[in-house]
């Protein structure tokens, strides 16, 4: 790492700044960053020629290439933050670097009040979804705070559980003792047969795993992401990129049959309702804040359609319960420490 390099430095100078979730290059005198939702640009100006050895670096940290026949990299800066950077050769001009950094401050739904625009008792709930090994879904478009909303599930499993972590770039941080991350390795020009999302899935099943984790569910490891859900492993858990409970259903099935998967529909359908127990949807307010906008458990099959029923609900800005009881609440009394009159008081 080049100290002098001009990217460097910014990035060192922007780390001592909080809030920041995204750094956006477009070019040496267009640098933008995101905070509180809003994107603003920086009077800075990089200097050209750093741009070949900064790429070169991440991508050797990567333990990948950059050049003509790799003109991609998406992965990690050394703190952790994700990178994706493509090649002057498609942008006509210089590379286009794209860090997506992650709030590190915010590790258990504790540390902050209105976490997500969550009520302390959404928050009880949540808890109590993950104690309970709830299988859950995280819904949501680019941007809401997946992965964060993951990584703070995750916190509240269970230290006795062994958890194995699937994911294309790392991004997902958690502290449990017995755990295992896996991370699809994209460089094909050093492996002759890379091993795929799905690839890793099915071997994590041989992992003796209490809980599988898919950092984001993008093709036809959805099918084995289902199987694992609906053969023992329960609490485990994934993100999909949609914009609503029901539409998150309608992409894990699209990926179905994008994938060349030959599986009646109907049958597509029973697998995702007996596998999934709850689906959490995020999205941003007009003023950049992320919310939990929709929590619905996934009730039944009404003969080729799924059900969902509505638990909380935003409304006016802020989340609400809608008044049904969910069918697993004794699974959340029992083994989740819900109260049983929980349901009574919202």
């Amino acid at each position: 790492m080049n100290a002098e390099n001009s990217i460097w430095k910014l990035l060192s100078d922007l780390s001592k700044k909080k809030g920041i979730t995204e750094i956006i290059i477009n070019d040496p005198d267009h640098v933008y960053i995101e905070r509180d939702g809003e994107l603003v640009r920086l009077n800075v100006e990089i200097q050209p020629e750093d741009f070949p050895d900064f790429c070169r670096y991440i991508a050797k940290y990567n333990k990948s290439e950059y050049n003509e026949n790799n003109p991609i990299v998406d992965g990690n800066l050394p703190d952790g933050s994700r990178i994706n950077i493509i090649s002057g050769i498609y942008t006509n001009k210089n590379p286009a670097i794209t860090i997506r950094k992650y709030l590190h401050s915010i590790k258990y739904f504790d540390d902050f009040d209105g976490i997500f625009g969550l009520s302390n008792r959404f928050v009880d709930l949540i808890k109590a979804m993950v104690k309970s090994k709830m299988n859950i879904v995280v819904s949501g478009g680019t941007g809401v705070g997946k992965t964060t909303f993951l990584n703070l599930l995750l916190q509240e499993a269970s230290p006795l559980d062994r958890v194995v972590t699937i994911e294309d770039t790392r991004e997902l941080n958690f502290h449990l003792p017995n755990k295992v991350s896996l991370v699809a390795a994209k460089n094909r020009s050093r492996i002759s047969e890379p091993l795929t999302m799905r690839d890793l899935l099915k071997n994590a099943l041989r992992m003796r795993p209490d809980r599988i984790i898919v950092g984001e569910i993008r093709g036809a490891e959805s099918f084995d992401m289902l199987q694992s859900m609906n053969t023992g492993h329960d609490g485990s858990m994934c993100t999909v990129h949609s914009n609503s409970c029901a539409e998150c259903l309608s992409r894990i099935e699209n990926l179905f049959m994008y994938n060349g998967i030959d599986i009646p529909v109907k049958v597509i359908r029973n697998q995702m309702c007996s596998a999934i127990d709850f689906i959490i949807q995020l999205e941003r307010d007009r003023d950049g804040n992320r919310l939990v906008a929709q929590i619905a458990e996934v009730s039944n099959m009404e003969g080729d359609t799924i059900l969902l029923q509505d638990i909380g609900r935003l409304d006016e800005g802020k989340l609400k319960f809608t008044g049904l009881v969910p069918k697993r609440l004794n699974d959340l009394v029992s083994d989740g420490g819900l109260d049983r009159n929980f349901f009574r008081n919202v």
